[in-house]
């Protein structure tokens, strides 16, 4: 396939921009309403979206669904649900711009990660790399510095769990092709937040039921683009555009909900978004 990379940056940064925009809305809907409640009818959407790509993509739901390692693929698919929980409760608890200024950690993560679970090698450099940007993390929360908030660990998780995620689709990527581990994905996070979000639901109001039907257009529509943007440009090429949803989820979080945006959470995402830079640069490098 020929690689377009001018026509995958400016995809990638519509992808970022449309999932900035759904978290405003997570964290939005979240404050009223329950997380799981949120989540579950997020996911059904997602979960049509996948079956009917699926459709398209390789003819049936059942070519989409065979796999060899169906543990893996289920377990990535309930990670991922959980994860996408963990984040819009830290939305709620810490606002767009701290939460999502740890979060982009994940990519440090990843590599630091990539070891132990997939037996790839990394070098000093990078972990020079992944040590500054968890300096840059501390940076942010700020430990020691009066009284230290257990809520700030809550993003730190949720990019933990990202990263593993991210991870596993790696490794499932080796026998897998990427429409099933797409549909997976989709329908293993729906039957895990079905009857969770059903035993917690809660009336919604009309003008909510507006954001919510926005919300399940936005996640559609953020991951078309992904889609989009990974068939037409190399992933290592666009990645880097990736960290422009923390510049606009935070835009959106000082707009919309008046959050504040403190030295240290800009200097210390700084820091990480500059180790997470050179992190990829020298993954492609070695590659």
């Amino acid at each position: 396939m020929t690689q377009n990379t001018r026509l995958g940056i400016p995809l990638m940064i519509a992808a970022t921009f449309v999932f900035a925009v759904q978290d405003g809305i997570s964290r939005h809907l979240a404050a009223e309403y329950n997380v799981l409640m949120v989540v579950m009818i997020r996911y059904w959407f997602f979960a049509a979206f996948v079956i009917a790509l699926a459709k398209r993509q390789v003819g049936s739901v059942r070519a989409a669904a065979a796999t060899r390692q169906p543990l893996v693929q289920i377990f990535r698919g309930v990670l991922l649900a959980a994860e996408i929980c963990v984040m819009i409760w830290a939305f709620v608890l810490l606002g767009l711009v701290e939460a999502h200024a740890v979060f982009t950690s994940y990519p440090l993560l990843v590599a630091a990660l990539s070891g132990p679970v997939l037996g790839e090698a990394v070098g000093w450099r990078r972990w020079t790399a992944i040590a500054v940007g968890f300096v840059g993390v501390l940076i942010i929360l700020q430990p020691g510095y009066a009284v230290f908030s257990p809520a700030a660990i809550v993003p730190l998780v949720a990019a933990l769990m990202f990263a593993l995620y991210g991870l596993l689709t790696r490794y499932v990527a080796r026998q897998d092709r990427t429409a099933t581990s797409f549909f997976w994905t989709g329908v293993s996070g729906a039957v895990v937040m079905t009857p969770l979000g059903l035993w917690l639901w809660e009336p919604m109001s009309a003008g909510n039921w507006v954001w919510m039907a926005v919300l399940c257009l936005t996640g559609v529509t953020g991951h078309w683009l992904l889609i989009k943007t990974y068939e037409v440009a190399e992933a290592s090429a666009v990645q880097p555009f990736a960290y422009l949803q923390l510049v606009f989820a935070s835009t959106i979080g000082l707009l919309v909900f008046h959050e504040t945006l403190a030295p240290n959470v800009v200097l210390g995402a700084g820091v990480v978004v500059a180790a997470g830079l050179f992190t990829l640069w020298r993954s492609r490098k070695v590659s």
